[in-house]
């Protein structure tokens, strides 16, 4: 069967893989909640979920900087990348040898369709799009706040960076009804204190990942912000479009409460 994924290249698989490589965190986990722990044999140091996988499958590298040659080890019949995550390089130099399929994540329709698409591919069709269905459900039901709070998300410190319009992180604020003062920007911009102050921001939020923000950092941008809210959130919820998008709408509840 001819398979295409979400940037438009193609692969032909003759029957379900029996031995998978992700090289995404996110999509491990969704591999996972789809019963492929058998036929997954590769995942990144990065896959920290579900914690027996972290613990007992074979790591390939981060997901910046793939180890061919572990790869090639486990002779996979299928790869799944991420178009921002992975390396273009490495994901060209895969595909000369292995069946790759790269996802490219900017919205919630993006990861459901995703989701469907994974479960076709690997034989899961059925609890795929119940999976994805489940989602939409939940999202359905996440009432944003009715004015919509101008919110600045930080995914780095030193330099400071923030997530900009085009990236899901900004999918997800709007689904919580937060206005991201930094939503005209592209992808991850730097940004100066000087323009943070200038932003209008009334509340901060600093992500877990990839930076791990901690309470010591909440002064420093307090001093920047001295009206505004700052707080600390799980990056996984925000960030992952896996199946940890069933958790997410009840998280983003926790974030949206006084």
């Amino acid at each position: 069967m001819v398979f295409t994924d979400q940037i438009g290249h193609t692969i032909t698989l003759s029957a379900p893989p029996q031995k998978i490589v992700s090289l995404v965190p996110s999509q491990t986990e969704l591999l996972y909640t789809l019963g492929l722990d058998a036929e997954v044999v590769g995942i990144t140091k990065f896959c920290v979920h579900p914690s027996t996988w972290f613990r007992s499958k074979t790591r390939v590298g981060g997901t910046k900087n793939v180890h061919p040659d572990i790869i090639r080890q486990l002779s996979p019949d299928l790869i799944i990348a991420n178009k921002e995550e992975n390396l273009q390089s490495d994901v060209t130099a895969l595909m000369a040898e292995f069946p790759v399929w790269v996802s490219n994540i900017q919205s919630l329709a993006d990861a459901c369709d995703m989701i469907t698409r994974v479960g076709d591919i690997t034989g899961r069709a059925a609890a795929a799009h119940t999976l994805a269905n489940t989602i939409q459900a939940r999202f359905a039901a996440l009432t944003p706040l009715p004015a919509p709070i101008p919110t600045a998300y930080f995914i780095w410190r030193n330099p400071w960076m923030v997530a900009g319009g085009d990236t899901f992180i900004h999918e997800m604020m709007q689904h919580c009804g937060l206005q991201n003062v930094f939503g005209e920007q592209l992808r991850y911009p730097v940004i100066s204190p000087e323009q943070l102050a200038a932003s209008g921001c009334r509340l901060v939020l600093l992500s877990s990942e990839p930076y791990p923000f901690r309470e010591k950092h909440l002064a420093e941008l307090q001093e920047i912000l001295p009206e505004a809210t700052i707080r600390l959130v799980d990056g996984e919820m925000f960030s992952w479009y896996g199946s940890r998008l069933l958790e997410a709408p009840d998280y983003f509840r926790t974030v949206l409460t006084p």
